[in-house]
């Protein structure tokens, strides 16, 4: 009989400390997250000295949370998965020297994890994949469109050339006077609001797959500024609305096209933005009509946590991929 494997994941990438345990790839044994939302919301945003400040503080209690609700022993473990990259390059280095640390005192292999990778293979803590699949990736950071023809080989078939839709929800939030984090304040007014404004929607040239939000953020941020001179009195509601409108029928339409041209079998979608009800009711209703299916995890599973990355780490160790000692925090990691 093959033994199960376990592997423990550290995820620090941006201001959420995480540790989780994750059997056979697919199993959660346990995932423990601290979050600093509370800490960053008076700036308005994270502030990377203070995120890896609390990564220092948070990582000894949750790892220790983490082994006591999984019930499993050093012993139980066969590999430690990191986050190396992309991300806050402060907050990284705090889960790469604890991953090393340990790994070298527990005398464990080490395997280093892109941080995109770990939103994919969330999905996997769900349903097991289908070969090929198209994965549709939006947060604060990315949006990508993936192609995966098997597990873990990534074909970037599209990106964003300026704002990721995470951002751009950030900077609209702002701009409309909402508490951080501004992206689930918008979703929440959207649905308060109606579309009566037109904003523009970036296809850019035929056939690419390619995203552009920046010229939708200025259109709104112009709309609120041109307002205010002219004394206008407009619904923050219905701003929300038509901007989220804009963004979602942009990222549903291009995935759509994609997964009719390289003939998936399944669709995933991945990032803190898969968090949005808006985006997942449209997008539910476009894989339906096109009779694919459509995979979005919950929403524990949507923000950054670290079963996602013990489930990217599995696969990366059982096809023998190591790293060393030597292994650093690299913000700028390329998905490959």
């Amino acid at each position: 009989m093959s033994r199960d494997i376990y592997i423990l994941g550290i995820e620090t990438s941006c201001d959420e400390t995480a540790v989780a345990i994750v059997k056979n790839g697919r199993n959660i044994v346990s995932n423990t997250v601290a979050s600093q939302i509370e800490s960053h919301k008076r700036f308005g945003g994270v502030v990377p000295e203070i995120a890896s400040r609390h990564h220092v503080e948070q990582m000894t209690i949750v790892l220790e949370e983490a082994f006591n609700e999984a019930n499993v022993s050093w012993n139980d473990i066969n590999a430690i998965a990191v986050t190396e990259g992309p991300g806050l390059v402060g907050a990284l280095l705090v889960g790469v020297n604890a991953a090393k640390a340990l790994a070298f005192a527990k005398q464990k292999s080490l395997v280093g994890v892109h941080h995109i990778a770990g939103h994919i293979y969330a999905n996997r803590l769900e349903k097991e994949f289908e070969f090929p699949l198209l994965a549709l990736i939006v947060s604060g950071g990315h949006t990508e469109l993936v192609l995966m023809k098997e597990h873990g080989h990534y074909e970037l078939i599209g990106e964003t050339r300026d704002d990721a839709a995470g951002e751009a929800f950030d900077k609209v939030a702002r701009m409309l006077d909402l508490p951080y984090p501004g992206g689930p304040q918008i979703d929440r007014l959207a649905a308060e609001g109606e579309e009566t404004i037109d904003f523009p929607r970036a296809w850019l040239e035929e056939g690419s797959y390619d995203f552009s939000f920046s010229g939708l953020k200025s259109a709104v941020i112009n709309k609120i500024h041109n307002a205010k001179q002219r004394g206008e009195d407009l619904k923050k509601a219905d701003i929300a609305a038509s901007f989220q409108a804009s963004v979602i029928d942009v990222l549903t339409k291009k995935t759509s096209r994609a997964a009719k041209e390289y003939e998936v079998r399944q669709v995933i979608v991945a990032g803190g933005v898969a968090a949005n009800k808006g985006l997942r009711s449209a997008l539910e209703s476009e894989f339906a009509d096109l009779n694919i299916p459509l995979l979005i995890p919950p929403l524990s599973l949507c923000t950054d946590n670290a079963a996602m990355i013990a489930a990217a780490g599995t696969i990366a160790y059982e096809q023998g991929r190591r790293s060393g000692l030597d292994l650093n925090a690299n913000p700028s990691l390329i998905l490959k």
